[in-house]
């Protein structure tokens, strides 16, 4: 746990980290130059649409008829994965405010309803998880739900699918350091390191360093901010 939630200014002050946090990862991963290593994969059913208003009615079909084979069969991970990918991608159709870059409430709700969909797949233990469908869920959780240990779960299931790289690690490693786990990331700093090129070893540590005091920064902010404002609420 990053904080102790049971108080209301605690719980308001993780909301304001992790809200800030959304956008210092999306960053992050451009600081990082591994772009699109998970990024991206939401957008994956846009394109090649041209923005037809009725890609969605596709995707909804599809959610109606992988949830009927759910039902059918609980037990088919098949179904669950592809249930999972259409929602995901329903929420990037239907659920993104392109202007602010920020997902509405029901685009969240649909993204919730992913994340079901795909721990539900990973509770059936696929012999081999998709490791596309689990790029899908990094964004979801990295960038929609705002949920950093989940979205370094699924970063796991990438590099098992997709292979080890520095990029993926050093993602990984920001990742756990959100979520408050520090031994995590600086496992994942040290692999990052490991297979970086002789040449960009001091690099990867600076960078990583560097989001790690910006995460630092904007966690000393909030909670400042929140103690501001609960000062200023009159005793009851």
């Amino acid at each position: 746990m990053l904080f102790d939630l049971r108080g209301r200014g605690r719980r308001r002050t993780v909301q304001v980290i992790y809200a800030s946090l959304a956008i210092l990862m999306g960053g992050g991963l451009v600081f990082f130059g591994i772009g699109g290593a998970t990024n991206g994969g939401l957008f994956d059913a846009i394109s090649g649409s041209g923005g037809n208003g009725n890609v969605s009615d596709i995707y909804q079909k599809r959610i109606t008829r992988y949830q009927a084979q759910t039902a059918a069969n609980p037990k088919d991970a098949a179904a669950w994965a592809a249930l999972a990918k259409a929602q995901v991608q329903e929420a990037s159709i239907t659920g993104y405010d392109q202007t602010t870059g920020t997902y509405t409430a029901a685009g969240k709700r649909e993204l919730a309803r992913a994340a079901t969909s795909w721990e539900t797949y990973l509770a059936l233990k696929p012999a081999k998880p998709d490791g596309d469908l689990a790029n899908l869920m990094v964004a979801a959780y990295r960038d929609g739900l705002v949920e950093p240990a989940k979205a370094a779960r699924a970063l796991e299931v990438v590099i098992s699918a997709k292979g080890a790289t520095s990029a993926l690690y050093a993602q990984l490693s920001l990742l756990a350091y959100l979520a408050g786990n520090t031994r995590q990331s600086t496992l994942a700093e040290q692999r990052a390191v490991d297979l970086a090129p002789k040449d960009r070893k001091k690099l990867v540590e600076a960078q990583i360093a560097a989001q790690r005091a910006s995460i630092d920064q904007q966690r000393a902010e909030a909670q400042q901010q929140s103690g501001s404002g609960a000062a200023g609420v009159p005793g009851g």
